[in-house]
């Protein structure tokens, strides 16, 4: 046995908890990545899907040396390359572009597969100074973002919520999605005695666990809150000193909710009309209450309406005064992660066209310029798009020439020109934020990167020369990179040494007399001609589409599940372990069914982002998901309507 050295690190994915782990490394290889025990968020554990992430690293499909198409786009066929050979290609492809239909045929495209600002953020410098087509916008949470804009807070520390004596997780999995909040919901309970209801249209690991489980029908949620606030005006429940001092319409309200009688909402979202008197007095009742509201409620054309409504529940209960009440979306620490992209190395004069990320699918389709060359990384929107089938056709054009990033050939990479391998988080060095508390933590490189892998960054300062790019942004260490995003009072080294920082935030206030609290209160669709309303809530083993590959998580998932109520099936003629195929204007995909209570007739849940393989389309959910958007830009996953058949 060697010497085990542990690597401060964490974990780079999509979630709210952004753990610290320490990275233990034995003879030049990670042997284990654990949760860092002395993190106030992470405690030590780390989820199902990322306690074993070394063997992400050392996965015998990992990606680690470039390659260049020889076959059909999206068939998967590629040769190796050299790095050098790579490079090449890309500036030449990416000049000729610029020469016959100008920079703005160039976009990048990226996400949240990792949250660091080196590896997310890094590559925007060559695409700001090319005066390529910028990208904006986001695939989740977009009513939440948007709502910030109007004056509405996002949330507050989520440690504060062991103050709450009322916890209502609304569209919020917790024990599958950001477990480590549930530290602070068990502390409020023990502390205040304080009761946790779960509002979910499906029966989750959560709902199980919470005292109440309210199972409401989808869309529904802006409904019934619209009819609590009515319930709470009504019998004088309401803060009206703190309403009127936060709302520019209050007097405007009591018209808007008139309609939303106990009664009627309960027809509309399928529960008791008494449950819904009973839960707007408790919520009233309760010193503070807090909503800590999921991302799932927002994905449909309806979800806008959903943020106000439970924005306006907490203002006219005057929760916000209170430490630990409001409502909790959002919460993140102090960091300036948008001075990595610098933009202000755009050519002057300049003003280059803004992409809706959330669009890609229309944009390959039908774009004037047309993009002609496109750089992916960070994501996967073969599979995480809305209307997926329309990005593939978009990816599959001739005449784009698309570089993909990755780690695996995922979806997207196969119909990639180019795939360069991109190092794992155990490779390379980041800062990150979160998106779920207030700390901002390092990662340090554990291992030198494997095979050919390189960091974003290190793309970004090989690439730049080669398309006469010399400004010194393009020759800035990682370090350096990070350093630019850090807020005052923080000092690079010190975290490095320390692993993780909280940054102090003052508690959110709410913008005086600007809130509008009477906006429309939509109805959801109801499904026609015997359809069913497909969601896909996340999976417990995968974060997005990342893992969907990885055998042990893919082992937990066991396969692609369709759940369905014992109603709907016995309509269909179908039992449980069948296998079902969905169809829908947009396509089929396969399935195998799962008959239980846990769904509400009417609707369907096919859990996770699965991927397909080469030739074979496979469970991928969004192939079924339409091309609509809420009015603030969110893509509607949930308004997505299939129906089931045996195959």
């Amino acid at each position: 046995m060697g010497e085990v050295r542990h690597i401060k690190g964490c974990c780079p994915l999509d979630c709210q908890d952004t753990c610290a782990w320490e990275a233990e490394v034995e003879g030049g290889r990670v042997t284990a990545v654990r949760g860092a025990k002395d993190h106030p968020f992470t405690r030590g554990v780390l989820c199902a899907k990322v306690n074993d992430y070394e063997a992400r690293a050392y996965a015998p499909d990992r990606l680690l040396h470039p390659l260049r198409r020889v076959g059909a786009k999206g068939e998967g066929r590629f040769e190796r390359i050299s790095w050098e050979a790579a490079l090449d290609l890309i500036a030449q492809r990416f000049g000729l572009i610029i020469a016959r239909h100008g920079a703005e045929a160039l976009l990048p495209h990226n996400y949240l597969g990792t949250m660091g600002v080196v590896q997310r953020r890094a590559l925007l410098r060559i695409f700001h100074a090319l005066g390529a087509s910028r990208m904006h916008g986001h695939i989740c949470s977009v009513a939440a973002i948007a709502s910030a804009g109007a004056g509405w807070p996002l949330g507050f520390d989520p440690e504060d919520m062991v103050e709450s004596r009322l916890i209502l997780l609304w569209g919020l999995n917790a024990l599958s999605t950001c477990h480590h909040h549930w530290h602070f919901i068990q502390e409020a309970k023990k502390r205040h005695g304080a009761r946790v209801i779960c509002l979910d249209p499906i029966r989750t690991r959560t709902a199980r666990q919470c005292d109440e489980h309210i199972q409401l029908r989808p869309g529904s949620d802006a409904v019934l809150a619209a009819a609590m606030a009515r319930v709470m005006l009504e019998e004088g429940l309401a803060d009206l000193d703190f309403a009127r001092a936060a709302a520019a319409d209050l007097d405007a309200l009591p018209e808007r909710l008139t309609p939303w009688t106990a009664e009627r909402a309960a027809a509309v979202c399928g529960i008791g009309a008494d449950t819904i008197v009973r839960l707007a007095r408790d919520f009233a009742a309760a010193r503070p209450a807090v909503i800590r509201a999921g991302v799932g409620p927002q994905q449909s054309l309806l979800g806008d309406a959903f943020v106000r409504r439970i924005g306006t529940l907490a203002v006219l209960a005057g929760h916000w005064r209170h430490r630990g009440g409001g409502v909790l979306i959002i919460a993140t620490p102090t960091l300036e992660s948008a001075r990595v992209d610098r933009a202000d190395l755009i050519p002057a004069g300049l003003n280059p066209r803004s992409l809706d990320m959330a669009h890609l699918g229309e944009q390959l389709a039908a774009l004037d310029p047309p993009i002609r060359g496109l750089m992916i990384w960070g994501t996967n929107p073969a599979v995480v798009q809305p209307d997926a089938g329309r990005v593939r056709a978009g990816l599959a054009r001739e005449d784009l020439f698309t570089v993909v990033l990755e780690h695996f050939l995922t979806d997207t990479a196969r119909y990639a020109d180019i795939v360069l391998p991109s190092t794992t988080q155990l490779e390379h060095f980041d800062l990150h934020g979160a998106w779920g508390h207030h700390y901002v933590t390092i990662n340090l490189p554990a291992i030198a990167p494997l095979g050919e892998a390189r960091p974003h960054a290190e793309v970004m300062r090989l690439l730049a020369p080669r398309l006469g790019l010399d400004h010194p942004a393009f020759r800035e260490t990682d370090e350096e990179i990070a350093a630019t995003a850090l807020p005052s009072g923080i000092d690079l080294e010190t975290l490095k040494r320390a692993g993780w920082m909280k940054t102090e935030k003052p508690p959110p206030t709410l913008a005086t007399g600007r809130l509008r609290l009477a906006g429309e209160i939509p109805v959801p669709e109801e499904p026609r001609d015997g359809a069913l309303r497909l969601l896909t809530p996340k999976a417990h083993f995968f974060l997005n589409s990342s893992f969907a590959n990885m055998p042990r998580q893919r082992h937990g998932e066991v396969e692609p599940t369709l759940h369905m109520a014992p109603s709907d099936a016995a309509a269909r003629g179908l039992a449980d372990g069948a296998r079902v195929v969905l169809r829908n204007a947009q396509g089929a995909i396969p399935a195998t069914l799962h008959v239980t209570d846990a769904t509400l007739p009417g609707v369907v849940a096919l859990p996770g982002k699965w991927w397909s393989t080469a030739g074979e389309d496979g469970p991928v959910a969004n192939l079924l998901s339409p091309s609509s958007w809420s009015p603030w830009g969110q893509p509607a996953y949930n308004d997505t309507f299939v129906t089931v058949s045996a195959i």
